[in-house]
C-alpha cells in the first residue's frame, strides 16, 4: 500500500477510453492508480517499476506479441505472487470459467460495466 494507506493499482487494457474510465472510477473510490499499460510488456514493466498492490487486467488484451490477459496474469503473478490481479472484460463469458481465472493466478473477474458497482476490496485486500 502507498504511504496514505491506499491500494496502488495498475490498469492494463488496450483501449485508452476504458483506461481513462477505469482510472476515474478507481480514483473516485480511493485507489491510487500508479500506472497504466496497453500491452504485456508495459504491464510487466509497470509491475516492476511501480510496485503496485493490484492490477486491473483486460482478459481480451490484444497484444502485438500475442499475449492475452490470461498469459499476462500468469506472467506477472509468477514474478509477484502477492499481486492481486482482477481480470475484466466487456463480455460475461469469463464469469463462467472460474477454473481458468484461478489457474492463471487472478483473484477474480468483473465485467467492465460492473466495475463501478463491485466492492473491489474483496479482491484487493492487502496482505
Amino acid at each position: 500500500m502507498g504511504q496514505d494507506g491506499h491500494v496502488r493499482v495498475v490498469i492494463v487494457d488496450d483501449h485508452r477510453m476504458f483506461r481513462d474510465a477505469a482510472r476515474y472510477c478507481l480514483k473516485a473510490r480511493g485507489y491510487d492508480v500508479v500506472a497504466e499499460a496497453s500491452c504485456a510488456a508495459g504491464a510487466v514493466e509497470a509491475v516492476a517499476h511501480h510496485e503496485p498492490d493490484a492490477m486491473l487486467l483486460d482478459v481480451e488484451l490484444r497484444d502485438d506479441d500475442g499475449f492475452d490477459g490470461f498469459a499476462v496474469c500468469d506472467a506477472v503473478t509468477r514474478i509477484r505472487p502477492d499481486l492481486a490481479v482482477l481480470l475484466t472484460s466487456a463480455t460475461d463469458y469469463y464469469e463462467h470459467v472460474p477454473e481458468r481465472i484461478k489457474s492463471c493466478g487472478a483473484r477474480g473477474f468483473v465485467r467492465k460495466e460492473d466495475l463501478s458497482r463491485v466492492d473491489l476490496s474483496q479482491f484487493w485486500q492487502a496482505g
